[in-house]
């Protein structure tokens, strides 16, 4: 059983035996180097590559205008609506060809500049030394305009990223409107704006990609998240020149959603790979990443949340207008699953949240590990202690009081979502236990007496999340082959990142067939390998893929029995599966298994048995391959914080969290945990550190790389204590649900609230994230809460 919890890729990748695209030596493979804009936004009036063309070792350099023929980013959707439908998409009632229609993203700037470091030129070297010094002879001029950088701003669309057209591309909403007569009547009404920064997904790894061109074969190396997704659209955008187009996933250093477009480097590399017949490969580096890998979050948020006296929630709306970047692309519906998940664990009756995506002079907005629902959960749990406060009530009991009870699933949210399976005050309560709640209580009670001590708070967060993504993505391909050695093959259309399919996959399908998980390989992010595939987004791999590779598992089980009935002339229910092994009669057992003997027997001579591997040998190949369907999931948790600050100094000293995660049936307990320390890890950065600071002109104040952008290290993690609940799905055949994004959805608020709680701020928009010491300086100098809670 140890080894079945033990990672099998740890040793490869901790000894430095992983191979990522950059590792990957092809003869004759130029490097490319992209020439980037300085500014958020202007007008190209020209580039001249003639310089770069004449450096020693550059093979080429093109402007849009040299390469009229390659193809956008993203043509326009009616290009592009013939291929198979993909997991993401445009997710309200507005047309993707209505939203993208002249606003189409270029792979190359021909004419205007709409977000900081777009490629304005592509330059191919011998190697990347000599393709940066090509790149630094080009010679371009653009003439700034007003950049917008916040949704609000560009959504008054004084400033337009494309003449004649709203930066509003997309309207959506979810609820009912309430009526005013519910606020007017509410004995308690509390409001707030809260802006969700943009963050840097900063996975270890960059982006990358290597092209090679071999006949009428183009192969593609790329740590992505979605290998199929990538080939159909680079051989829809590339056309019958790239031949038949195939995609490898090789070992990836994380991803956290930012590799699972098609970007314009993506198509820059490989239309050219195709031109010139050569191998060509594009590394991106860190600073390069910091200004133009995909962004998450980036919402402005405005709430309103009433109860009764008692504390009985009425009502709650929730109006976002959400930063999707200078294109219209995945993100412009991403924000509706911040309103699909606006009601959170309660039982308000009325809800409605309202979405407005906006074109910013940002780089594009996509899905971050959360995406949407740390949005959610944030506004709500911020202004549940906010209510909490008001109402002079403990902010668990009025989340108590609040939740939807267990017997109540499958409950029916009013904005839309069917929630499968909860018991949320159990998740609050062993949060609660664990944290010690009432000995903080009292000490931040002691401290609130002593003035010399410094002001401590504890934070709460509830949250409900969606995983497996929406219903067009519930699905995954994948299949089992048993081979003649007794060795078996489970085949999926995922791709790992760092998750740890290679342990948990295998462990699967060995446990469904009986056998030792040493027989088992996994084959996985190979679009020869596995034809079709949806990918990993959205923490659905064991969820969606898990359960396809167990169905696989169990047809290979029933086509055993089949042909050992036919092979011994006895009817299939008379045929038994036990650790590997047909058998019929007393034979059974996995001890009579593989002896040559019983192989022989039949059904007129008495009992037989046989393993898999004598029975490939005697009825030929034998492979399942399926297309499996299941259910959407929602994970729940509860996370708590205890926060010290020093208010002279707004420093924020996070003394404890603790999280606890329900994702249902657990099939790996080590990697569950490793994800869920992973992402309260992310959450923290979200709450302090993480931000992108902007200057007058647009442009990103990131020269010091992660000097600017701050992520928390060992020396910033606090003690986080993870704890579990287990409330299966009856939605998947496995009962499990995503695990991999409680954290980053759980964690904010609580910390957030602990800050509030020490400071016993009035005004909820005082702290906006990340609570950088200026920040909660300035709070700490607010008026504070005219009533005391407790």
């Amino acid at each position: 059983m140890a080894e079945r919890w033990s990672r099998r890729e740890d040793e490869r990748l901790l000894t430095g035996a992983g191979r990522y695209v950059a590792d990957m030596h092809v003869p004759g493979c130029l490097d490319a180097v992209f020439v980037r804009s300085g500014v958020a936004h202007g007008v190209l009036r020209g580039v001249d590559c003639s310089a770069a063309r004449e450096v020693p070792g550059v093979v080429g350099a093109w402007s849009a205008a040299d390469l009229s023929e390659m193809p956008p980013c993203a043509q326009s959707a009616a290009e592009l609506q013939d291929l198979p439908p993909v997991p993401y998409v445009l997710l309200a009632q507005l047309s993707s060809e209505e939203a993208v229609a002249g606003r189409e993203w270029p792979a190359l700037v021909r004419d205007r500049v709409r977000y900081p470091g777009e490629a304005l030129a592509v330059v191919l070297g011998e190697d990347r030394y000599r393709a940066e010094d090509g790149a630094a002879a080009v010679v371009f001029r653009i003439d700034p305009l007003p950049a917008v950088v916040t949704p609000s701003d560009a959504a008054q669309d004084s400033v337009r990223l494309f003449d004649g057209l709203s930066n509003i591309v997309l309207r959506g909403e979810a609820g009912k409107p309430i009526e005013e007569s519910v606020w007017r009547d509410a004995a308690v009404v509390v409001e707030g704006r809260y802006r969700q920064q943009l963050l840097m997904p900063t996975p270890m790894e960059c982006r990358t990609i290597l092209a090679v061109p071999e006949g009428d074969l183009l192969t593609v190396w790329s740590g992505h998240q979605m290998p199929h997704r990538l080939r159909r659209e680079l051989a829809a955008l590339l056309g019958p020149a790239a031949g038949r187009v195939r995609v490898v996933v090789p070992d990836t250093g994380g991803a956290f959603g930012s590799k699972s477009a098609t970007v314009p480097e993506f198509v820059a590399v490989a239309f050219l790979a195709v031109r010139l017949g050569r191998p060509v490969r594009w590394i991106e580096d860190r600073l390069e990443s910091m200004m133009v890998a995909t962004r998450g979050r980036g919402q402005d948020q405005r709430v309103r949340l009433a109860a009764d006296a008692g504390g009985n929630l009425l009502a709650y709306e929730l109006d976002i207008d959400a930063d999707i970047g200078a294109y219209p692309h995945l993100g412009a519906g991403l924000p509706m699953q911040t309103a699909w998940m606006a009601t959170g664990p309660y039982t308000t009756p009325r809800v409605h949240a309202t979405v407005r995506s906006v074109l910013t002079n940002t780089m594009m907005t996509y899905p971050n590990r959360g995406a949407g629902r740390p949005e959610a959960a944030i506004a709500l749990e911020r202004s549940m202690d906010t209510l909490a406060r008001r109402l002079g009530m403990d902010p668990a009991e009025l989340r108590r009081r609040n939740f939807v009870p267990p017997g109540d699933f499958p409950y029916e949210t009013p904005t839309g979502r069917r929630y499968d399976s909860g018991n949320y005050a159990a998740a609050l309560d062993l949060a609660l236990e664990t944290l010690g709640y009432d000995e903080w209580r009292a000490e931040q009670a002691r401290r609130r007496a002593d003035p010399d001590a410094l002001p401590l708070g504890i934070g709460l967060s509830c949250y409900v999340e969606r995983s497996g993504g929406e219903p067009k993505g519930l699905h995954e391909f994948g299949g089992v082959e048993a081979h003649e050695d007794g060795t078996v093959t489970a085949r999926c259309g995922t791709a790992s990142s760092g998750q740890g399919h290679e342990t948990v996959f295998p462990a699967l399908v060995a446990e469904t067939l009986g056998i030792d998980v040493a027989r088992v390989r996994l084959a996985e992010g190979d679009t020869d390998e596995q034809p079709e595939g949806v990918g990993s987004f959205a923490s659905r791999s064991a969820q969606v893929a898990g359960a396809t590779l167990w169905h696989a598992a169990t047809l290979l089980v029933e086509e055993a029995r089949s042909r050992a009935a036919a092979l011994w002339e006895v009817p299939p229910e008379e045929v038994a599966w036990s650790a590997g092994t047909v058998s019929t009669g007393s034979t059974g057992s996995a001890g009579s298994a593989g002896s040559a003997g019983s192989a022989g027997s039949t059904a007129h001579g008495g009992p037989a048995a046989m393993d898999l591997a004598e029975l490939v040998r005697a009825t030929g190949p034998m492979r399942v391959d399926e297309r499996f369907e299941a259910g959407m999931a929602f994970p729940f948790g509860a996370h708590a914080a205890v926060a010290e600050v020093d208010p002279e100094l707004g420093t924020v000293h996070v003394l404890r969290v603790v999280a606890v995660d329900d994702c249902g049936v657990v099939l790996n307990p080590a990697i569950v945990r490793g994800q869920a320390f992973g992402s309260a890890v992310q959450g923290i950065g979200q709450a302090l550190y993480e931000g992108i600071p902007f200057g007058e002109n647009g442009v990103p104040l990131l020269a010091d790389a992660l000097l600017d952008y701050l992520l928390p290290t060992f020396a910033e993690i606090p003690p986080i204590d993870l704890k579990d609940t287990r409330t299966p799905s009856p939605h998947t055949p496995l009962g499990v649900k995503g695990a991999g994004e409680s954290g980053c959805i759980g964690t904010p608020a609580a910390i957030v609230n602990a800050v509030a709680d020490a400071l016993r701020v009035e005004d909820p928009d005082l702290l906006q994230m990340p609570l950088t010491p200026d920040v909660v300086w300035r709070a700490a100098r607010a008026p504070r809460f005219a009533r005391e809670a407790r």
